[in-house]
């Protein structure tokens, strides 16, 4: 089994009909487009809904960061 080190991806999403890219390790593609799946949306949809939450945020992170921390906030619930 290879390591899971790997340099950022960077992929082009679409928020709200426009289109952005985030850079993430595949780990976390794997990990997002897992998520996607398990709730039934396209990973387009799920990037949105983190982006959503994450512009209420007080002190509101970048996408990627938000992206990760909502991935790993909801692997351990």
């Amino acid at each position: 089994m290879s390591a899971p080190y790997h340099p950022p991806v960077k992929r082009s999403v679409e928020i709200a009909g426009h289109k952005t890219s985030i850079s993430l390790e595949p780990l976390f593609w794997d990990m997002l487009k897992q998520a996607a799946d398990r709730k039934a949306v396209p990973l387009n949809a799920l990037v949105a809904k983190i982006d959503a939450e994450r512009i209420q945020s007080e002190t509101p992170p970048g996408l990627a960061s938000a992206v990760r921390i909502w991935l790993v906030a909801n692997s351990v619930r």
